[in-house]
């Protein structure tokens, strides 16, 4: 059986896969995320771009110094053009908790599978998100309630938490809001790895 690996340390992701009955390693990978997205963004690309570059970058710099096919994966949240990162304080997650309120913004989820330094499988999926008007109080509420754990989202919010109390609407796959676009990665495991899907 080929040795699975995934290049991140997110819980989410890391429960994600061993939910669906995988057996892997972790083995986060030492990338300049902000530099990258700049790239991208420099050369005319945009949001979605810079999701799936992120995972293919992560998975080819795990996969070039550990034998087994290494998965990337990453995030990438834009608001009418501009990317969000992860708040650094909840003071900052409350700021961008008020900015998201009451608009739209898309995930953009990139997976990406790599072996021996080469790439062999990339894909990005969206989703869309729309929160309610909420006020000072609900969203203080909230994040009391989920504490330093939103700190880990680029949206200062868990979905999979008491957060979900501030949504209106959600257009798109569930894992792809949780950060790993499950089902694409399943039928890419599948073609490179099936070994791994039949125990």
């Amino acid at each position: 059986m080929t040795m699975l690996i995934l290049a991140s340390k997110s819980p989410t992701r890391k429960a994600l896969l061993a939910g669906a009955g995988l057996r892997f390693e972790t083995s986060p990978a030492p990338i300049d995320e902000r530099a990258l997205e700049a790239d991208v963004l420099g050369k005319g690309g945009a949001a979605p771009q810079v999701a799936r570059r992120l995972a293919e970058a992560k998975a080819l710099a795990v996969s070039g110094s550990r034998p087994g096919i290494v998965i990337g994966a990453d995030q990438v949240l834009a608001l009418d053009g501009e990317l969000l990162h992860k708040p650094e304080s909840l003071a900052a997650a409350a700021a961008q908790l008020d900015r998201l309120a009451g608009r739209t913004h898309h995930l953009h989820a990139g997976v990406a599978l790599a072996a021996n330094g080469s790439l062999l499988w990339s894909s990005t999926e969206t989703a869309a998100l729309t929160m309610r008007r909420f006020d000072a109080a609900e969203r203080d509420l909230v994040l009391a309630l989920e504490g330093v754990d939103v700190l880990g989202s680029v949206g200062a919010y868990r979905l999979e938490g008491p957060s979900i109390r501030l949504f209106e609407r959600i257009e798109g796959d569930y894992f792809t809001i949780l950060g790993l676009p499950l089902l694409p990665l399943l039928q890419a495991l599948r073609q490179h790895a099936p070994e791994n899907l039949s125990q």
